[in-house]
């Protein structure tokens, strides 16, 4: 009898036993799932605010100038839809293509500048030089200045006879060089002051990803005996590939949209539209001509071309990723 009882009470601790671990089991699956619940929930209330602000401030804006380049208004209220009619006048639009143009020079001139002087300065200051700190700041500096007091500035210096760089350059013999007032130089001196205003910001950029590089890779490739250009090439140009991705593409998108100050208070647009870039040409249309809905027009397809940049150099970069992964 004895017997019996006590393996009756040990199948009962088993099944006890079994039963504590279960119901642990789905405790902890329980406890799971809520937490994860609450990250969710957690994720949705921090993006929240940045959602609403794209939403409201980016994706209707968008949504309103697409809408917007099918009509023609005259600045006061008058709507007159017209279809495809402001790009059918857009396609034959010569001041429009010649902005298109003067772009796709500004755009050549600064970008690959902006890449080899940010990458240039990046590997100066990565390197253990006196007051490196206070150089890596100077540099940087511009960047956060206001780009209408920087234009200011420049257009200051720039003078023609009064100006600080005239006066250098009489100095030297070199006398009555208009930097704005010329055609044939006016862009080029907006290219260089570009370059020299965003040039700190990648830096920067070209400074992190160095800095993520790991050391090791260069202390083998010097075992080795790879010279400086050997290892750059090798070591510093393939592991770069990502911040160089992400450089081309936010440059891209700057010197198309964020010249429009820049070309305003240096030039307005001139000499003889040498410097009238698209964004001061959609500018030129809807504040100075009425023509809101021609610079809508001009704007959406500004818009679908950066799309398609974007999109180009995902595919052919792979995003900026290894070939490994």
């Amino acid at each position: 009898m004895s017997t019996v009882v006590s393996r009756t009470a040990g199948r009962a601790r088993v099944g006890a036993g079994a039963s504590a671990t279960g119901a642990r089991g789905r405790g902890g699956a329980t406890g799971r799932a809520a937490q994860e619940r609450r990250q969710r929930r957690a994720a949705f209330w921090f993006l929240l605010p940045d959602s609403l602000g794209l939403f409201v401030f980016v994706a209707v804006p968008m949504v309103l100038a697409v809408v917007l380049g099918f009509f023609r208004i005259d600045g006061f209220g008058s709507f007159q839809f017209i279809g495809l009619g402001n790009y059918v006048r857009m396609a034959g639009d010569p001041q429009f293509w010649s902005s298109v143009r003067i772009t796709l020079l500004y755009l050549v001139g600064v970008v690959p500048a902006i890449f080899v002087v940010g990458l240039a300065l990046a590997l100066l200051v990565q390197q253990r030089i006196p007051f490196v700190g206070a150089i890596r700041s100077a540099l940087f500096v511009p960047y956060v200045i206001s780009l209408v007091v920087v234009a200011m500035v420049w257009e200051f210096m720039l003078s023609e006879r009064t100006g600080v760089v005239s006066r250098l350059l009489s100095a030297v013999g070199v006398d009555d060089v208009a930097f704005l007032g010329e055609p044939s130089l006016a862009l080029g001196t907006v290219v260089v002051i570009t370059v020299w205003f965003q040039m700190g910001y990648y830096m920067v950029i070209f400074l992190a990803g160095l800095q993520d590089i790991p050391g090791e890779y260069y202390e083998a490739a010097r075992i080795d005996g790879a010279n400086a250009w050997q290892r750059f090439r090798t070591i510093t140009l393939p592991l770069l590939r990502p911040t160089s991705f992400f450089v081309v593409v936010t440059a891209t998108v700057s010197v198309i949209t964020g010249g429009l100050d820049l070309v305003f208070v240096l030039t307005g647009g001139g000499p003889a539209g040498a410097t009238t870039l698209l964004i001061f040409y959609v500018y030129e249309q809807a504040f100075l001509f009425g023509e809101l809905g021609y610079a809508a027009a001009i704007g959406s397809v500004l818009v679908l071309v950066m799309l398609a940049w974007s999109a180009l150099m995902f595919a052919v970069t792979r995003g900026g990723r290894f070939d490994n992964d």
